[in-house]
């Protein structure tokens, strides 16, 4: 099983939300702590805001915060808003499916239960859990909210 990138900067934008409350994080936080374009962080922010999954404060000084406690945030609900169907093989999608094999194959019945087997494990997951060790993700991620002094 593979997760994008894009649903992988969304937990992890979550996972910051929870460790830095009841305070906003900036979306320019997130981009500088993980190496994002901005762009791309603003994106990942309104759809999951669009998700309620996070609470977001416009104009100076806003940022976001987790839309709803922590520990009801369950990780599997994310990766299906960011990913979107777990189609891993074309005949798990029935519009797409060219397969002649279709409910014959053991191969595809496998992939399913073990398509069903991941999401469960993060069915069983919140951000809650993901941020649990919040003194260790902060000072993890201490250094790389420091502002670079210009040696010139």
């Amino acid at each position: 099983m593979k997760l994008t990138s894009y649903t992988n900067y969304a937990l992890r934008s979550l996972q910051l939300a929870a460790i830095k409350a009841p305070a906003l994080v900036r979306v320019d936080d997130v981009a500088k702590i993980h190496n994002l374009s901005r762009p791309h962080v603003v994106k990942i922010v309104h759809e999951l805001g669009k998700a309620g999954f996070l609470e977001t404060v416009r104009g100076r000084g806003g940022g976001f915060r987790l839309g709803r406690a922590a520990d009801q945030i369950i990780v599997g609900d994310v990766v299906r808003i960011t990913e979107g169907p777990l189609d891993l093989v074309e005949c798990f999608n029935p519009d797409t499916n060219t397969c002649p094999l279709l409910g014959v194959c053991t191969l595809s019945r496998k992939i399913q239960e073990a398509t069903k087997a991941f999401m469960d494990v993060l069915d069983d997951l919140t951000i809650a859990d993901i941020s649990a060790n919040k003194a260790q993700l902060l000072n993890r991620i201490a250094p790389l909210e420091m502002p670079k002094v210009d040696a010139s």
